[in-house]
């Protein structure tokens, strides 16, 4: 047999397996999905009233992942662009510090649902059109924006204050009318709790349509008012200055707010529909820090919350919806807060990590410096001596442990050269501690000289700006110190070198 034969024969055993190993991987993982829905299926024998979750079967994953089902499209529609329009809104809404406000123009609205029940009923119309009912949320909604203002603008409380009275004052109204019309001969299957914990899974076309509508007039309305909008959540004083209309502007993005809280109450009810404003631009801010960004990245990360959840509820229809979708969106909320590229936890902790590596090796340069210069002035960066470890220990207050890191991230700059027990600056590494001690002491000199800080806290205090000294500002220290800037030396250093077990 040739050895092309054999390469060709080997190859195509590696392809084989390689399918083989494919194959295995997409069969465990059916049966991963599969064996939750056979252990916890409901047995034949279970009662009607039986409230327990049984994980979803394959056809069901299929069935939604694939939209084969009407209803399945229509509600996914709907809570897509219901969140895209509820982020948009509320990444203004944040940093207008007005974060609440959804919440407290939902449970406003409570009242006005129920005296819209009873008036339709009234007037022998459909008591339960959801139009109707919505007219009333929204009339009521206003009228608890207008109480929010009006506490504002005539009272000494804060918008917070104002929040939580309308809250607390429109919310008990609704509960006893809701009371009222549980009375009503109508009124036990008038399924008005629906609008409290939502009921996604009844959208239906008409629904879905009205929700679309509303969030493409919010979304066409954020786009035509975007650059008023972002002045007013910043400086809405410089915006006045600018003769802006602040209070119509403030109206409008109040009006947003009204808009899709009340089309939003079908899908997750008022108690969480707030959930639907905060928490996608509360995520999207921990990934960047320009306000257009933020806009689109919740409007984007609102929608797909709603997918998600909304999905989520199809698979598992015994689990309220509004819950879902608030639960997937707090899921992305969780993800964005760890691993966010502008303000992520784990971002800030590397940032951090980085500066006080940096820190720790400028501390380095700098006691390698004074030590070298106690022992001879006239030290060159091509002519100067090693320095021993146990020296150094002496004079700055770090682990022998701690010592050994900074030592391999200056090695890693090749700032410095470590032989046995002794380190040796190479000529980068000389030039940058001669910078590094000179700026240090020109801030001791400033603050000795113009601050009236005392000799033996300079050290300390020029420990904490040193690292931050930008070059404009040496040169304002040179200046008010009457030096030139060419031919200053390293100053002197004005207290000696303290040794460690005086140092902060």
């Amino acid at each position: 047999m040739s050895l092309d034969t054999v390469e060709i024969s080997s190859l195509h055993h590696n392809l084989v397996m390689q399918r083989i190993g494919g194959a295995r991987r997409w069969f465990l993982l059916l049966i991963l999905i599969s064996f939750p829905s056979v252990a916890f299926a409901a047995s034949p024998s279970g009662s009607i009233t039986d409230r327990s979750v049984s994980w979803p079967t394959i056809d069901q994953w299929q069935r939604v992942l694939f939209l084969q089902d009407y209803n399945t499209r229509v509600v996914l529609f709907g809570v897509a662009v219901l969140g895209a329009a509820a982020g948009l809104v509320g990444s203004f809404t944040l940093l207008r510090k007005r974060a609440l406000l959804a919440d407290a123009l939902a449970h406003a609205s409570l009242p006005g649902i129920a005296l819209a029940f009873m008036v339709a009923g009234g007037l022998g119309m459909n008591a339960k059109s959801v139009p109707v009912l919505l007219s009333g949320a929204t009339v009521s909604g206003l009228l608890g924006v207008g109480l929010v203002l009006l506490v504002r603008s005539q009272t000494k409380l804060k918008e917070d204050a104002g929040l939580g009275i309308a809250l607390s004052v429109f919310f008990g109204a609704g509960i006893a009318l809701l009371g009222v019309v549980q009375q009503m001969e109508t009124g036990r299957a008038a399924g008005l709790e629906g609008f409290i914990y939502g009921k996604t899974a009844s959208m239906n076309a008409n629904d879905a349509r009205l929700i679309a509508l509303a969030s493409c007039v919010a979304i066409i309305g954020c786009l035509l008012l975007f650059k008023e909008f972002k002045l007013l959540c910043f400086d809405e004083n410089f915006a006045g200055s600018r003769g802006m209309p602040v209070l119509a502007l403030d109206l409008s993005l109040m009006s947003l707010v009204v808009l899709v809280t009340i089309v939003g109450l079908q899908a997750v009810g008022l108690i969480l529909v707030v959930a639907l404003f905060v928490t996608p631009a509360a995520a999207a801010r921990f990934w960047t820090e320009r306000l257009w960004v933020v806009a689109w990245l919740s409007a984007f990360l609102g929608s797909l919350g709603g997918l998600v959840g909304g999905a989520a509820s199809a698979l598992m229809p015994r689990l309220p919806s509004g819950a879902m979708i608030v639960l997937a969106s707090t899921a992305l909320f969780t993800f964005s807060m760890f691993f966010g590229s502008a303000r992520g936890v784990l971002i800030r902790w590397l940032r951090r990590a980085h500066v006080n590596r940096r820190i720790r090796r400028q501390h380095l340069l700098r006691g390698l410096y004074e030590i070298l210069e106690l022992e001879d002035p006239h030290t060159t960066p091509h002519n100067h001596p090693a320095v021993p470890i146990e020296q150094l220990l002496e004079i700055r207050s770090w682990s022998r442990t701690q010592l050994q890191r900074t030592l391999a991230s200056a090695e890693r700059e090749q700032l410095v050269n470590r032989q046995a027990d002794s380190i040796r600056l190479t000529r980068a590494g000389y030039v940058q501690a001669a910078r590094l001690t000179r700026d240090h002491r020109l801030w001791e000199l400033y603050l000795i000289t113009h601050a009236d800080t005392a000799p033996s806290r300079v050290d300390r205090d020029a420990d904490r700006i040193e690292h931050v000294l930008e070059p404009e500002l040496i040169d304002e220290l040179e200046h008010l110190l009457q030096q030139q800037p060419v031919r200053i030396p390293v100053p002197a250093n004005p207290h000696g070198v303290i040794p460690s077990g005086e140092q902060s």
